[in-house]
């Protein structure tokens, strides 16, 4: 009865105060899809929908499935786990830490529920599994006995039924869209395309280029897009001279882009590619300091055919076509000649029912080593 109460009280005041407002209202029309929530070893019942490539729940579900106490403030919604906390301001922009620092995080109200991002949890003491190509969206704490490859497998039948739905993606197919060696003076002009077809990517982008055009790194970030990283010289010999140095400009590399957004990545792609260079030493320097590696597994060779569209927009999709059981992963480059070719693409790929979603760091890296560190 007493969290009955709260939660109307809850409710009643944000009506009160004005702040139930439509943000990214869930219905047919602009949800991505929605997902089952694993939570440790246990698939549950809960609805987690995506929106704006982001995995929303009902606070309320996931109190009860966590064994989170929630307690109503005067500034928002004091969320107390066994292994953490966060306090949702009254905003649905922010939250406060118990560091005291104020951080991102977007919420909203629909049907008197207050829906929050699965990515909350990891300030409460769980880890996120996200694999769109299992339809896997799990929590997860010391508590879990199984991994993935055998949580999927124990819920194998129901997991082959939890496929996103929605307008974006209506096959559950999902592409990587991925943009090496920016920003650049036209990256401005790229993210105007991607934002029309309602696309988002991935940016690895190296350290000098950031420093030339950091008012795009801010804009590619707000936007929603994922920043990456792709080390400082692009050069072979000054990269690759020991694991070192290729661990140094992933580190500097990063520092820039925290000096330019306030936030760090573990993204990341080296130079040409992973294979051949970026042998074991060098994969262990880099890897143990947190590190994802990701290379592709569609090259759009526009670094090849530059300015000849219909080589490039043929080597995409041939290759996206190829693909049988995992999600392309295009590599493409922040570069002029891109541009011209790029909306034929997205056009087609969205005709084709490909969602378009940025790469995590708590996905399973695709790269040439199969190195899923």
């Amino acid at each position: 009865m007493f969290k009955k109460k709260v939660w109307l009280l809850f409710v009643v005041l944000f009506v009160c105060t004005g702040l139930v407002r439509e943000i990214d209202t869930v219905n047919a029309a602009g949800a991505a899809g929605s997902l089952k929530l694993g939570v440790n070893d246990k698939l549950t019942k809960i609805d987690a929908v995506s929106i704006k490539d982001t995995y929303y729940v009902s606070l309320r579900d996931l109190s009860l499935e966590l064994n989170l106490n929630l307690t109503l403030q005067g500034v928002g919604i004091h969320v107390q786990g066994n292994n953490g906390s966060i306090e949702l301001l009254n905003d649905h922009a922010t939250a406060l830490l118990p560091n005291g620092k104020t951080i991102p995080l977007k919420t909203f109200v629909e049907n008197g529920r207050t829906m929050v991002p699965v990515k909350m949890t990891s300030h409460l003491g769980f880890s996120i599994s996200f694999k769109p190509a299992q339809s896997l969206l799990r929590v997860y704490n010391s508590g879990a006995k199984l991994d993935d490859a055998a949580f999927v497998n124990q819920h194998k039948k129901a997991l082959q039924q939890n496929v996103p739905t929605g307008t974006t993606g209506t096959k559950g197919k999902v592409v990587y869209l991925s943009f090496d060696d920016g920003p650049s003076a036209t990256t401005s002009q790229l993210l105007d395309i991607l934002a029309k077809y309602d696309a988002k990517a991935t940016f690895f982008m190296l350290g000098n280029n950031m420093n030339a055009h950091a008012s795009q790194v801010k804009r590619l970030v707000k936007d929603g897009h994922a920043p990456a990283l792709h080390g400082m010289t692009h050069v072979k010999d000054k990269f690759y001279a020991s694991p070192a140095s290729a661990l140094k400009e992933m580190n500097d590399d990063n520092a820039i882009l925290k000096k330019i957004t306030g936030q760090s990545t573990t993204l990341i792609r080296t130079p040409y590619g992973s294979k051949p260079y970026l042998t074991k030493a060098y994969r262990d320097k880099i890897l143990a300091q947190g590190y994802h590696l990701w290379d592709w597994n569609v090259d759009s060779e526009d670094w090849r055919y530059k300015n000849d569209s219909n080589s490039i927009y043929n080597t995409v999709m041939r290759e996206v076509h190829s693909l049988k059981k995992s999600s392309p992963v295009i590599l493409m480059h922040d570069q002029k000649a891109t541009l011209k070719v790029l909306p034929r693409i997205l056009a087609e790929l969205k005709k084709e029912g490909y969602a378009f979603h940025i790469i995590t760091s708590d996905m399973e890296p695709n790269n040439f080593w199969n190195d899923k560190r």
